[in-house]
């Protein structure tokens, strides 16, 4: 297909439908949701660990982030039967499986970072000098 280098579907995209890649990315692509999902990788974490490592996000958000990705089954909540009660994140298998596109993105995004950077502050030193766009 010309001009999408293959990243489209064979018949284009039917407007029709709901787009299941902008659904996913909605999901995954805010602020903190592939944040939280690096984060437990690893293993398991309790809501307080995972705070901590992750530092600037409030409870609150961490909480509704955990949350969604619960919702979309990237992460299961398990609460262990213990006074006072625990409970630990973990990635499901679906979860699991989004590391790798997950690695790639991070390892575009080290790659590519600073140029970003410049382009940004290129761009911005251009409005200021009143360039115009086409």
């Amino acid at each position: 297909m010309t001009g999408s280098r293959g990243l489209l579907p064979p018949g284009g995209v039917d407007f029709n439908q709901p787009c299941v890649v902008r659904d996913v990315v909605d999901r995954v692509g805010d602020r903190w949701s592939m944040l939280v999902l690096a984060h437990l990788a690893d293993m398991p974490q309790r809501f307080n660990a995972l705070h901590r490592a992750i530092g600037d996000i409030s409870k609150q958000v961490l909480s509704r982030t955990l949350r969604r990705l619960e919702e979309d089954g990237f992460v299961s909540r398990t609460v262990h039967d213990v006074t006072p009660p625990q409970v630990e994140y973990a990635l499901t298998e679906m979860g699991s499986s989004f590391l790798e596109p997950l690695r790639a993105l991070i390892g575009w995004a080290e790659a590519h970072h600073q140029a970003i950077v410049a382009a940004r502050k290129n761009f911005g030193a251009a409005q200021k000098a009143g360039a115009t766009r086409a």
